[in-house]
C-alpha cells in the first residue's frame, strides 16, 4: 500500500494544539505550502515520532518534534529573503535530473540556507526571481487568489498591432494539460515600449502564472518570443543586479512585498 493511500490515525486533529502541520513546515523552509501538503499526504513527515500522513493536522510548533524527510525542524530560524538576476539558461527547480546549473547555486549566502524560488522562469527567460526559505510568503506571492502582479518586458519577432495588443489584454484561450480543457487567461496590463517594421518590445504585467504563459499567448497570435526578462514582482522592482548577481531584499522592500502578499488577507477579514 502507497504512503499516499495509508489511513493514519494520529491525535493532531485538536485545532486548539495551534497552526496547520504544512504552514509549519512552510514557514520552516522546508517547501511551498502546497508543496509541503504533498509532503505529509506521501508519508515523509512525523510528529513526535508518530506518521501524520492526513490532512488537516494541527501542531504545538514550539513543544511538538516535527520530523521531514529526516530532518527535524529548528525551533528559530531566521528567514532569508534574496533577489538573484536570473539568467538564461539557469534552471528555477532545485532538483534537476539533467545536472543543470541552478538558480540556488547562484547564490552563496553565508549563512547557507535551504532556499526556495518563489514561482519560476523557464530555462530561457531570466530577470527577477526571489529566493526565499519563508515558505509562507512564497505561497502568497504565486497564489493566484491574493493577486501579486509580475511584470515583464518581452520582445517579439513581428510588429504587433493595436487589435493585438487589445486581444492580448482581454485573454488569450490556452489549454490546461491538467484539467484536459482550455480557459482564457485573465485580463493583463500591456503597454507598448517600442515597435519597428519587424520587432516589437513591450511591457506585460500578468496576475496569473500558467507554465510558459507569455510565451504561449504571444504564440497563439503568431508573435515568436525573441527575449523574455522579468522586471517586477509586486513591488519589487529588478535593479542593482547585472545577471547572475544576488542581493538580500532591504528592510523596505521587504515590508512592501509583505503588504502586498498580505493585502487580500486583510481585506478579507474586513469584509466579514
Amino acid at each position: 500500500m502507497s504512503p499516499r493511500s495509508r489511513k493514519t490515525t494520529h491525535s493532531y486533529t485538536d485545532k486548539s494544539r495551534g497552526p496547520r502541520l504544512q504552514k509549519v513546515l512552510a514557514e520552516a523552509g522546508v517547501a511551498s505550502r502546497r508543496a509541503c501538503e504533498e509532503l505529509i499526504e506521501s508519508g515523509q513527515v512525523t510528529v513526535n515520532g508518530e506518521l501524520v500522513s492526513s490532512l488537516p493536522a494541527w501542531v504545538d510548533p514550539e513543544n511538538d518534534r516535527v520530523v521531514a524527510e529526516g530532518r527535524v525542524l529548528s525551533k528559530s530560524r531566521r528567514n532569508i529573503y534574496v533577489m538573484l538576476f536570473k539568467p538564461r539558461g539557469t534552471v528555477c527547480t532545485n532538483h534537476d535530473p539533467e545536472g543543470r546549473r541552478r538558480a540556488i547555486d547562484l547564490v552563496a549566502h553565508p549563512h547557507k540556507p535551504r532556499l526556495y524560488p518563489v514561482g519560476r522562469l523557464d530555462v530561457e527567460s531570466s530577470g527577477l526571481l526571489l529566493l526565499t526559505n519563508d515558505g509562507e510568503l512564497a505561497n502568497r506571492l504565486t497564489h493566484p487568489r491574493f493577486g501579486v502582479h509580475k511584470g515583464y518586458e518581452v520582445t517579439v519577432g513581428g510588429r504587433l498591432s493595436e487589435e493585438d495588443v487589445e486581444r492580448l489584454k482581454g485573454g488569450i484561450f490556452l489549454s490546461d494539460r491538467s484539467r484536459s480543457s482550455a480557459s482564457r487567461t485573465s485580463r493583463s496590463k500591456l503597454t507598448i515600449i517600442k515597435r519597428d517594421r519587424d520587432r516589437t518590445r513591450l511591457y506585460m504585467e500578468l496576475r496569473e502564472g500558467r507554465n510558459r504563459q507569455i510565451r504561449r499567448m504571444l504564440a497563439n497570435l503568431g508573435f515568436p518570443v525573441k527575449k523574455l526578462r522579468r522586471v517586477r514582482m509586486g513591488p519589487l522592482a529588478l535593479k542593482g543586479l547585472s545577471p547572475g548577481g544576488w542581493r538580500e531584499l532591504s528592510a523596505s522592500e521587504l515590508t512592501s512585498v509583505r503588504r502586498a502578499a498580505y493585502r487580500v488577507r486583510d481585506r478579507l477579514k474586513g469584509s466579514a
